[in-house]
């Protein structure tokens, strides 16, 4: 300690070099230490250089040795910036915690504006230069540079302002100016963006704060979705809305509050627009939601009926042939196979509510929807879980087919449906002769079990109920 006291102004910068490279190799995990650790090096390298002598608030007094009068004007040129430096990291620590990563920019800013008045301060004190004329200077000059500098000047105080009012954050999903994408950084100048097509896109602060901004991140797990079709203004508009409101009943993604919709948005000359909305919980699914909605909006259009082409007609009497084309377990078969089987398929209608195949039955046909909206539900610990819908083009009873075995589910129809019926043995014709169709039957179940063990392990777990009550029940 008394070699400590004897060279105060080496060990002060000593002390000095310590801080520097204790805060690039950061030792220290934690934010707060680093800082706590910082400040208690500062509060020892001031009682050192006051110790020797050296006053951050007037100028040194070695004027005897000339090397002492040098060092001790620098430690105390380097409080003062030691200390905007400490300031500075408390009252980032300060934003940090309060208003989080946004408040890096602000932080910035006034941290210049702390080491400006150090500077400013250790000019007067230290040096005993003429500060207001060195004032007086500075302004004129900072009204030059401003000038110069003035976008430059906008984009970073916009910045201040959108980092203050934050109507968007890192990680947030927004469209600004026109450009979608995720937050990355929002740094002095600009707002950069990484768009769906994996490129980075950089928004001025000062056109982001004068730009409309849609935060497609907020509310949090609640995220809209659209599509929009054209149908020809020939078709009744009852007849389009009735099939895409199935389309909405055929997707289980859409949440149920707020209600998805289906409006007419705009009646041209010759087309008319249908716009078909919903919410969803995840952002990330927006796409593959808008890709299922268009199948079934096709699928739905095309069992009602409707082509979306000017001058086309669907005739009903060949929807069952139709069918055949769409479902996969059938097109390893010729045209004139398909065509034997579409003569013997029969149609039986079915209203809302009514079950169509139930749990543990074996159904003597395979099962087409032809129109309508179909549930699938297996059953849980808690009771029936429902683990998806079907629509037009998709096929029930597979099991029986295969294998006489009954099924593993129970399929209920949401809307009023037409189910065909292609009876079980020629299905298992079709099948000695193709052994495609066969292998795809199997696909078939085994992509439905998959999904129903995936739909029981999503399922809540059932609460089991304790307390005094509970012990009644199973002393009972």
């Amino acid at each position: 300690m008394p070699f400590v006291l004897a060279h105060p102004l080496s060990f002060g910068a000593l002390l000095l070099l310590i801080d520097a490279v204790l805060w690039h190799v950061q030792p220290f995990k934690q934010r707060v230490l680093r800082v706590g650790v910082r400040l208690a090096l500062f509060m020892v390298f001031s009682a050192l250089i006051i110790n020797a002598g050296v006053s951050p608030l007037q100028a040194p007094l070695f004027t005897d040795d000339p090397v002492m009068q040098l060092g001790a004007t620098a430690l105390g040129i380097l409080w003062w910036l030691y200390a905007a430096r400490v300031l500075t990291e408390l009252i980032g620590l300060v934003l940090m915690r309060r208003i989080g990563h946004s408040g890096r920019l602000l932080q910035d800013v006034i941290g210049a504006l702390v080491f400006l008045a150090a500077i400013v301060a250790a000019a007067a004190y230290i040096l005993e230069l003429p500060v207001k004329g060195l004032l007086a200077t500075s302004g004129v000059v900072a009204i030059v540079i401003g000038l110069a500098l003035q976008s430059t000047l906008s984009d970073v105080f916009s910045g201040i302002v959108l980092n203050t009012t934050k109507p968007y954050q890192v990680d947030d999903w927004v469209l600004i100016d026109g450009v979608e994408g995720k937050v990355l950084d929002i740094d002095w100048r600009a707002t950069h963006l990484l768009t769906s097509t994996g490129s980075t896109a950089v928004v001025p602060n000062s056109v982001a704060a004068k730009a409309k901004i849609v935060n497609l991140s907020r509310p949090v797990n609640l995220h809209g979705v659209s599509i929009s079709l054209q149908v020809p203004n020939h078709i009744r508009p009852r007849r389009v809305l009735d099939a895409l409101e199935r389309t909405l009943q055929g997707s289980s993604r859409l949440l149920p509050t707020p209600a998805p919709k289906v409006l007419l948005k705009e009646a041209g000359e010759s087309l008319s627009e249908y716009v078909i909305s919903g919410f969803i919980s995840e952002l990330g699914d927006k796409g593959s939601v808008r890709n299922q909605l268009f199948d079934l909006a096709h699928r739905h259009l095309e069992a009602a009926g409707i082509s979306r082409q000017l001058d086309a007609v669907i005739e009903p009497a060949g929807r069952a042939r139709a069918l055949l084309d769409e479902v996969k377990v059938f097109r390893s078969l010729s045209e004139e196979e398909r065509d034997r089987i579409a003569q013997s398929m029969i149609a039986q209608p079915y209203a809302a509510g009514q079950v169509v195949l139930a749990l543990n039955d074996v159904p003597e046909s395979l099962m087409i929807i032809a129109t309508g909206v179909i549930s699938v539900s297996v059953t849980g610990a808690t009771g029936p879980v429902e683990a998806g819908r079907m629509g037009p083009g998709e096929i029930m009873g597979e099991e029986s087919v295969l294998a006489d075995s009954p099924s593993q589910a129970t399929f209920t129809t949401l809307t009023s449906s037409i189910i065909y019926r292609i009876d079980k043995s020629l299905t298992r014709e079709c099948m000695a002769q193709r052994s495609e169709v066969g292998r795809a039957l199997n696909t078939l179940k085994a992509v439905r079990e998959q999904s129903s063990r995936s739909a029981l392990m999503a399922a809540p777990a059932p609460i089991k109920k304790g307390g005094f009550l509970s012990w009644l029940q199973t002393r009972q």
